[in-house]
C-alpha cells in the first residue's frame, strides 16, 4: 500500500493570507513537525512509500524532509498551480493513483490519534473510509451520510435523508481499481477546466458508485483529532487534542 497526501495549499484562513507563515504541515507539535508525526505513522503501519504533493513554501516542506532524514521513502511531486482546488493537487499524483497498488489518501493538515489510519490499514475491504459522528453542523466539514449502512451521500453540503451522519477527517483507503476511477474522474474534470473543484468531488463519485457500494466505513468517533484551518483549530490542536494523543 502507497500513501499520498496533500501538502501544496496556502492555507490562508489559518495564515490570514500572510505567506510568510508556515506550510501547515510544517506546524510543530511536542516537538515534532506535522509531517514527521505523519511519516512516522505510515512508517508503524506497513506503507510502502509516501508520495507528497508539494506548492506552497514547497523549499521549507523539502527541507523538513531532508531534516527527517526520509530517503527515497518520499517522493514529491509539484503542484504550480497549488492556489487551485485540490482536484489540481490530486491530478499531481495521478501516477501513485494508476499504480495497480492501495492507495492510503491523507490530508496533511490534520492532528490525529495513529488509530484513524491503523482503522484504514487493517480494514479487509477492498475500500475504507472513516467517519466522526461527534462535530459541529455547518457547511465546513465534509460529511459522510449512511442510511441503513450504506453510503447515500458525501459532501460539505448533503441533501440525502440520513440515519447516520459523521465529519470525514480526511483520510481514506482505496483500492486499484477505486483510485483508478477517481483518476478518470480528475482527468475529465480537469480536461473540462473545473480546477477549483476540491478533491472530495472525485471521491464523491465513487462512493455513490456501484463500484463504492461496499466501501467499509469505520466509525471512528471518540478518537481524537482535529483539521487546522483556523487559528482556533491550531489552539485546540495544541491544549487539547496533542494531549490526548
Amino acid at each position: 500500500m502507497q500513501a499520498i497526501m496533500l501538502a501544496a495549499g496556502v492555507g490562508a484562513r489559518l495564515s490570514n493570507n500572510d505567506e510568510s507563515y508556515l506550510s501547515k504541515c510544517l506546524l510543530p507539535f511536542g516537538g515534532q513537525s506535522l509531517l514527521a508525526r505523519h511519516i512516522e505513522i505510515l512508517k508503524a503501519n506497513g506503507i510502502a512509500k509516501l508520495t507528497l504533493v508539494t506548492g506552497y513554501q514547497e523549499a521549507a516542506v523539502l527541507g523538513e524532509l531532508k531534516s527527517i532524514g526520509t530517503g527515497e521513502y518520499v517522493a514529491t511531486i509539484t503542484n504550480p498551480q497549488f492556489r487551485e482546488g485540490s482536484i489540481v493537487s490530486l491530478s499531481s499524483a495521478s501516477q501513485t493513483m494508476r499504480s495497480g497498488d492501495n492507495i492510503l489518501f491523507m490530508d496533511a493538515d490534520v492532528l490525529y490519534h495513529p488509530e484513524l489510519v491503523q482503522r484504514l490499514t487493517a480494514s479487509t475491504a477492498d475500500n475504507a473510509i472513516i467517519y466522526d459522528t461527534d462535530f459541529e453542523p455547518g457547511d465546513e466539514p465534509v460529511k459522510l451520510c449512511l442510511k441503513d449502512d450504506r453510503i447515500i451521500d458525501f459532501s460539505k453540503k448533503a441533501n440525502a435523508e440520513f440515519d447516520t451522519v459523521g465529519e470525514w477527517p480526511g483520510f481514506v483507503k482505496w483500492s486499484p481499481t477505486a483510485a483508478r476511477h477517481i483518476a478518470d474522474f480528475i482527468d475529465q474534470k480537469i480536461n473540462e477546466g473545473s480546477t477549483e473543484l476540491p478533491c472530495e468531488e472525485a471521491f464523491r463519485d465513487f462512493l455513490l458508485s456501484a463500484e463504492g457500494a461496499g466501501t467499509d466505513c469505520q466509525d471512528i468517533t471518540g478518537l481524537p483529532w482535529i483539521e487546522i484551518d483556523f487559528p482556533e483549530d491550531l489552539e485546540r490542536a495544541r491544549d487539547v487534542i496533542l494531549p490526548a494523543i
